[in-house]
């Protein structure tokens, strides 16, 4: 809920900086109710920067394995893999601190002025209860579990409608790619010989 929250407010931020024209000044009361809201949500903003410098890794580890099935011969595969891997976890590990750090220092100058336009001092004040409520609290704390819980049910409820679709779209890479097609259950039978 945070995290679509921040998101929602980055989204804004960029739109109504450009459709609106400069506000008058906000009061120094508003202006501290916005760096509380935006204490409130520091960690919510983190994993906004620590997802969009993850994006890319992910991507390039989705076509690292594609390279590594169909350019990499088979005995060398997991120690080509476990290179990569290290690779991208060092490029998150360099660049996950920094991105965090400077999303905070720009949240006043982008969420904080959206806050402060478009929120009264008493808006700020109850949006603050509401994020400081136990329950609320509570709730964010089992979003986790709550994303578990219906993940597991979903590729549960999904898997047989989804995996032939899965299937048939790998093999129309493949055959894209120009490689050979490998029948379904030639490639589970290999691997139990």
């Amino acid at each position: 809920m945070k995290k679509l929250f921040v998101t929602a407010l980055l989204c804004m931020t960029g739109w109504t900086l450009a459709q609106t024209p400069a506000a008058a000044p906000a009061s120094a009361a508003k202006k501290e109710l916005v760096a509380k809201v935006l204490s409130l949500q520091q960690r919510a903003i983190e994993q906004v920067a620590q997802s969009l410098i993850e994006r890319p890794a992910l991507q390039m580890m989705q076509q690292a394995g594609i390279a590594l099935q169909t350019r990499v011969a088979p005995d060398k595969r997991e120690a080509a893999a476990k290179k990569i891997q290290e690779e991208l976890n060092k490029y998150v590990a360099e660049v996950g601190p920094y991105a965090r750090e400077q999303a905070v220092k720009l949240s006043p100058s982008t969420i904080g002025v959206t806050l402060e336009e478009k929120f009264t001092e008493a808006e700020l004040k109850e949006l603050i209860g509401i994020m400081e409520s136990p329950v609320n609290r509570k709730f964010g704390q089992l979003a986790p579990e709550f994303q578990k819980t219906l993940g597991e049910k979903l590729v549960a409820q999904s898997k047989a409608s989804v995996d032939p679709k899965i299937k048939a779209l790998e093999q129309a890479i493949v055959k894209h790619l120009g490689l050979p097609i490998v029948p379904a259950g030639a490639a589970s039978g290999a691997a139990k010989k």
